[in-house]
């Protein structure tokens, strides 16, 4: 059927042509759980309900029906759907629980990075918070958004993958709370985070970089990454760690073409050394680059925040950091030493503390400076990602009375992620632009549209299918539609008669 207002019929045909190539676009990219469904009908709810997550920008289930073309049609039914299929009452010979969906997610995700040489790891948590639930199971207590305090929520934790060439793709989510009786502890949750991304990069060893905030300021952590034989960047809070001092390593130096493996036989060698608290060698550091960058920032004299260009001075120092192999479950593991840098950055004329990051990257030259201080700005990305997740798919919607329920809805909320952030931005794809333009974007070469604005876009397209399909099924049911509606569309209130 064609809908026709005010001359619109063209476009509107056009809308509908468009919907159909991004629903195929959908379900190839959904094509990777096929491995999971055990019948048909699970299949079908499935790729309903992360149609409908897209199109409802919400995790509660009856939203979610009534933005699926499908579901929408199945009246109270379609909810209901939803609702069995993540508590697991009707996928019996499915496998569509949190860990399945998210492995086949992590496959996804390494899939995408394959051909890429270098591989960015950023971990983050974030919290889910409910603050004026009730009843919802096992809830402990979370940081509020804003302000200080906690209200009840879950934790998780995500990674994203960023290859140096730009693909994308999600490497691990999780949602745990320490209310549960199966919880052992967050370090352990943090461990098994680290071994899963270890496990799915293994083939790129050594081309794996971890950038991490501060919440896994933690040696442990820094041991794990390194006996993986991968990178670190992370952001310090224990300014009191004793760290080692160290003049030189000349043996990276005398064998640069051995990189980080020299400066490792180095900082394992017996050399003079001074113990001393970060906190006291932040001001040891020697500047080594600048950088012009734009933040969102309020410098000195300013009343309020602004996205405005800033200068950042990047400075290092060459460390000796010292871990116990399989500190969390051996007491008597090798005790090793990995040669690494103090970085400090400082934003000129802000009013803010430094950033102090610990690397175990080569920080000596203005080069290797910027490249550490991009890999840190690009964790901001997985922050982005967070706010897309938790704005436009209602991430903090989620209201199911089972914790296996919330986990599954949650981790579908991911799988609809995964789809929104393999979305193509280039605007030389007319698609692009005509998605961009419905999501509200003003044609501007030099600002592309962002993920929000192609999925508002997407929403206006999909959300096209499931008037449609109402429509139809009105029709159907009753012979006609309603003749104000008819008339408002511009239709006959009663299909015409085919010839």
């Amino acid at each position: 059927m064609t809908v026709v207002v005010g001359g619109s019929q063209r476009v509107e045909e056009g809308k509908m042509e468009l919907a159909q190539v991004q629903r195929g676009l959908l379900d190839e990219y959904l094509d990777v759980f096929l491995p999971l469904f055990g019948d048909k009908r699970t299949e079908v709810t499935f790729r309903s309900t992360i149609q409908g997550i897209i199109g409802a920008e919400s995790l509660i289930c009856a939203r979610i029906a009534a933005a699926s073309p499908i579901l929408a049609t199945n009246g109270t039914h379609g909810e209901q759907r939803v609702r069995r299929m993540a508590k697991g009452e009707s996928t019996k010979r499915s496998e569509l629980g949190a860990e399945d969906l998210v492995e086949r997610l992590r496959a996804r995700g390494i899939e995408q990075l394959r051909d890429e040489e270098e591989v960015w790891a950023v971990f983050d948590p974030s919290e889910l918070r409910k603050p004026y639930a009730r009843e919802m199971p096992d809830l402990m207590r979370v940081r509020k958004l804003e302000g200080e305090g906690t209200v009840p929520g879950y934790r998780t934790l995500n990674v994203l993958g960023i290859g140096r060439g730009g693909r994308r793709g999600i490497l691990y989510h999780r949602l745990f709370t320490s209310k549960e009786e199966e919880f052992l502890s967050e370090s352990k949750e943090i461990r098994d985070a680290f071994d899963a991304v270890g496990e799915g990069l293994k083939d790129k060893k050594g081309k794996v970089t971890y950038i991490c905030d501060s919440q896994f300021d933690d040696v442990a952590v820094w041991g794990a990454v390194w006996e993986q034989g991968n990178h670190l960047v992370i952001r310090l809070k224990h300014q009191e760690r004793l760290v080692e001092l160290v003049e030189v390593i000349e043996d990276a130096k005398a064998a640069p073409a051995q990189g980080a493996q020299a400066a490792d036989q180095a900082a394992n060698e017996p050399k003079p050394t001074v113990e001393l608290p970060i906190a006291e060698l932040k001001t040891r550091a020697r500047e080594v680059a600048r950088v012009q960058t734009e933040m969102l920032v309020r410098k000195k004299g300013q009343r309020l925040k602004k996205r405005q260009p800033v200068t950042a001075v990047v400075s290092s120092l060459p460390l000796r950091v010292r871990y116990r192999v399989d500190q969390r479950t051996r007491a008597d593991g090798e005790v090793r030493a990995k040669a690494a840098h103090l970085v400090v950055v400082r934003l000129e004329n802000v009013e803010l503390e430094p950033w102090l990051l610990v690397t175990d990257h080569p920080v000596t030259s203005e080069q290797e400076a910027l490249k550490v201080f991009r890999m840190y700005r690009e964790r901001w990305a997985i922050e982005d990602c967070f706010k897309f997740t938790k704005e436009v798919l209602g991430w903090e919607d989620v209201q199911l009375m089972d914790l296996k329920g919330i986990r599954t809805l949650l981790a579908l909320g991911w799988v609809a992620a995964g789809f929104l952030y393999e979305l193509g931005v280039s605007l030389d794809w007319p698609e692009v632009r005509l998605i961009a333009r419905l999501g509200g974007w003003n044609q501007r070469e030099d600002r592309p549209p962002g993920k929000t604005i192609l999925t508002r876009g997407l929403q206006q397209l999909l959300n096209s299918l499931v008037v449609e399909a109402v429509l139809q099924d009105e029709i159907e049911r009753y012979g006609q539609l309603p003749p104000r509606i008819a008339a408002m569309l511009g239709r006959p209130s009663k299909p015409e008669p085919q010839l």
